[in-house]
């Protein structure tokens, strides 16, 4: 078994699927045999590129709609200015909501700070919280092979953050305060990296991004707008080691994501 197909049926895609008269991606070469659906619905038209980098969201939905009293949520003038080493400082020192006294540290972000490629999350989890790093688990592991299936890889060209820097108690979710509080951070980092595409891996990284809380299905195959920037919705890979047979429609996702970058 090559790599490729390794990575592939790690994803379980097998056997393969292309679109009709269209070459098969390299990478690509075998799929899970859970039939997708149709993959016209994904097409990307370069109006609708045109359309999400001109049209400005709705100030009502924009990607900071995550209504909490003003008092706990952190500033965005606090950190519309900051660069990289002043941001990563004042994330690591930030006591603003209650996961901090229960976290055994910050996790920032990792990668390209100039990608193409912005990978959103929703917050660390047990691994990351011990190694500082988002998508060190399992769900990092198949993020990663999720990556090299579309032949990217972590760091190169690829940034990857969370909603929210501390890992929640339990693992449960975060709660809006504490998303609105550490939503700043994540829209500093987007401003200064410039991604060409974000991807939101979950709801609660879509309903962040897009301030709306739609059902993940209910968003996917469609080309968002956060802040000029487009935005793909896809399943976050801790719930697709939970539903492995959803990984066909992630690898659908990742495809529809590829198209859009080239587009741009």
């Amino acid at each position: 078994m090559n790599r490729n197909e390794a990575v592939l049926r790690e994803l379980n895609l097998y056997p393969l699927w292309a679109r009709r008269n269209q070459p098969v991606p390299v990478a690509a070469e075998k799929f899970l045999a859970v039939r997708p659906e149709p993959v016209e619905r994904h097409a990307v038209s370069a109006d609708v590129v045109r359309q999400v980098h001109h049209e400005r969201p709705d100030e009502r939905t924009a990607g900071n709609n995550i209504h909490v009293a003003p008092s706990t949520a952190t500033s965005t003038s606090q950190v519309d200015n900051l660069d990289w080493p002043e941001l990563k400082q004042q994330v690591r020192d930030c006591t603003a909501c209650k996961l901090r006294a229960g976290c055994t540290q910050t996790v920032f972000g990792v990668g390209d700070e100039s990608a193409d490629w912005l990978f959103v999350g929703e917050g660390p989890g047990a691994d990351e919280d011990v190694k500082g790093e988002p998508f060190v688990g399992q769900a990092g592991k198949l993020l990663d092979n999720m990556l090299l299936a579309i032949k990217l890889k972590r760091g190169e060209n690829v940034y990857i953050a969370n909603v929210v820097k501390c890992r929640p108690p339990g693992n449960r979710n975060p709660d809006a305060d504490e998303i609105a509080i550490c939503l700043p951070y994540l829209k500093r980092q987007i401003e200064l990296i410039k991604p060409k595409l974000i991807v939101a891996l979950g709801k609660t990284a879509s309903s962040a991004l897009l301030g709306i809380g739609a059902p993940l299905g209910s968003l996917r195959g469609k080309l968002h707008d956060f802040n000029g920037i487009p935005l793909v919705v896809t399943y976050h890979p801790a719930y697709l080691l939970r539903s492995p047979s959803e990984k066909a429609k992630a690898w659908q996702d990742l495809c529809f994501a590829t198209e859009a970058i080239q587009k741009l």
